[in-house]
């Protein structure tokens, strides 16, 4: 009797660990999940620069639907070495990068996107554009006053700085 109350309990604790590791695994593949891991990237490309003199970079590819977050070792920005690779991680069906706007009015919806974090923040900052499975849009803002990236339903309106003729009393 002591002995099938054991392999019970064995073969119970098993299934609570494969059903953890498929929660999470399908939880990683979740509109959700995907959007909480890029900003993740996000929050520790800023917060490791904010705590260094090193510059960080989150690359998002929009036409291969990844990202790339890397810290910055050389000063050809271009060239990103196997060594500064920090995380890389794919966009899935579930969750696509529809475009990205940055504050200074650059505008991409194919190749390569690029937020650089530095000891005094984001050298820009932005909204990229998600689209979920249900077609339903979502907004990873990136704001270089409070430096915390953050998400939001629908399509974000950017802030444009006021210009001179704006300002004049």
């Amino acid at each position: 009797m002591a002995e099938s109350m054991v392999v019970i309990a064995i073969v119970a604790l098993f299934v609570i660990m494969a059903t953890t590791n498929l929660k999470a695994l399908l939880l990683r593949n979740s509109f959700k999940g995907q959007i909480q891991d890029f900003v993740s990237a996000l929050e520790a490309a800023a917060m490791s620069a904010a705590q260094s003199d090193k510059r960080f970079e989150v690359i998002i590819d929009i036409t291969e639907q990844s990202y790339i977050l890397r810290e910055i070792t050389t000063p050809d920005l271009a060239e990103v070495l196997e060594e500064e690779i920090i995380v890389t991680n794919d966009f899935n069906g579930n969750c696509i990068v529809s475009y990205v706007l940055f504050d200074d009015g650059d505008f991409a919806n194919e190749g390569r996107a690029k937020f650089r974090a530095g000891h005094n923040g984001w050298d820009f900052g932005g909204v990229i554009v998600f689209v979920d499975n249900e077609e339903q849009m979502y907004s990873v803002v990136v704001d270089r006053l409070s430096n915390i990236p953050r998400v939001e339903k629908g399509e974000v309106e950017m802030l444009w700085p006021k210009t001179s003729e704006e300002l004049a009393f």
